[in-house]
């Protein structure tokens, strides 16, 4: 970025200010979506930084460039919070905040002595989400957990594979840290609610706890699984590329060694689908008629798709497939992401100037307000980068009290 000052903030959470305690995914990601909407977000990182700065390929000196997105519109304050003096410090930031994020395990916030009546008695209303494995409470609150431990026990992870009559492979990753990323979007909700509801006109003031847990964010995106069990005794079991309730709706070959996927599975839709293979006769098929025979009928059905998208290229299907009106697309890569007009003219990828990695791109902003969209202030900052700022200008400190935290070792 250039050495001018950034854009104040814009967006529907302009004027909320956000205490992160977070580390890795979950509360970052949810604090990153409060910051690209508005909010002004104050990180604490540990000495060294968050561990995310390490994480993926890196720029020598500048660690991953996944940072530049993950921290985005966020100052950043290294401090050591095992400290003594720690947590007078946090509690004189929290005084200035209307909601703290956390993703320590259930109990460590207290156990630093940010005990909820000490957060609330310095910033009265103050919103308080909490991130963890399994919750505040409960059998499991003190196993330990990560992103992927949600997705196993919401139920995500087992079906994330191909039937078991097909590949006796382990379930597979999703590719993401999906359990941490849904957990982080459950708790912005949650606080965007909050908020809400203390400030509204007519508003009660109130402070609130949030308790996210991953397990139970996984859990609630799971769709019929759990409806299905407690009604029929029926464990939904995995799928591969298709849908266990609607056909056509798969990947396929292609020509030259891509996959399209291809949702053909409403009537009209299957019917355009038979004529652009030149097959119309399969919509009037009697293995065929209607969503629930084609589900019914499904390695057939999937044979025939296959073997007429085999015939050409991806990007041969992908146009036919649009000018006929049928759902497709070719599986994106990293690629065809960067180069989407989609994606380029509604901003959804756009390209940041970072100092430390020079020009990046970066997903835009989700949700996409178009009377008040949000911006991107600046880039994932440098560990640390705010730390006087944010003690000088925001808590009064002089300079030589700051010298005096950084020798012994509360701040850096």
């Amino acid at each position: 970025m250039s050495d001018a000052a950034p854009p104040p903030p814009s967006g529907p959470l302009a004027g909320v200010r956000v205490l992160e305690l977070g580390h890795f995914i979950a509360a970052p990601f949810c604090t990153r979506l409060l910051a690209d909407l508005g909010a002004e977000v104050i990180k604490i990182e540990p000495p060294g930084g968050d561990p995310v700065r390490q994480w993926g390929r890196q720029v020598e000196g500048a660690g991953a460039p996944w940072w530049s997105m993950h921290g985005r519109n966020k100052r950043s304050m290294v401090m050591n919070l095992k400290h003594p003096r720690a947590v007078e410090i946090v509690l004189d930031l929290a005084r200035g905040c209307d909601a703290l994020v956390e993703n320590y395990r259930p109990g460590q916030l207290a156990r630093m002595g940010l005990t909820r009546e000490k957060l609330e008695a310095a910033r009265p209303g103050l919103i308080v989400a909490h991130i963890s494995g399994y919750g505040q409470d409960g059998l499991y609150r003190d196993r330990a957990a990560f992103g992927v431990i949600g997705e196993a026990i919401g139920g995500l992870r087992y079906l994330t594979n191909h039937p078991p009559a097909v590949s006796d492979l382990p379930p597979v990753r999703v590719g993401v840290s999906i359990g941490d990323s849904i957990a982080g979007l459950y708790a912005a909700f949650g606080v965007a609610a909050a908020l809400w509801a203390r400030d509204r006109g007519g508003g009660d003031g109130r402070g609130r706890t949030l308790d996210v847990a991953l397990t139970e964010s996984v859990l609630s995106m799971m769709e019929g699984m759990l409806p299905e069990y407690g009604a029929f005794g029926s464990v939904r079991r995995p799928t591969g590329a298709r849908i266990a309730t609607a056909a056509p709706s798969s990947a396929y070959p292609t020509a030259d060694g891509a996959w399209i996927l291809i949702g053909g599975n409403s009537d009209p839709i299957f019917e355009r689908l038979t004529r652009l293979m030149g097959m119309p006769e399969l919509a009037a098929d009697p293995r065929f008629r209607g969503n629930a025979l084609r589900v019914r009928n499904v390695e057939e059905l999937d044979r025939l798709i296959g073997a007429w998208t085999a015939g050409y290229a991806a990007r041969d299907l992908d146009r036919m497939l649009a000018e006929a009106d049928v759902p497709a697309t070719i599986a994106y890569t990293a690629a065809e992401i960067a180069a989407d007009p989609q994606f380029r003219g509604r901003g959804m990828v756009r390209e940041v100037e970072d100092p430390a990695f020079g020009r990046v791109l970066h997903a835009g902003i989700v949700p996409h307000l178009p009377d008040d969209p949000g911006a991107i202030r600046w880039p994932g900052p440098r560990v640390g980068a705010h730390t006087d700022e944010i003690l000088g200008g925001d808590l009064g400190l002089s300079a030589e009290e700051i010298a005096a935290l950084r020798a012994e070792g509360v701040v850096a």
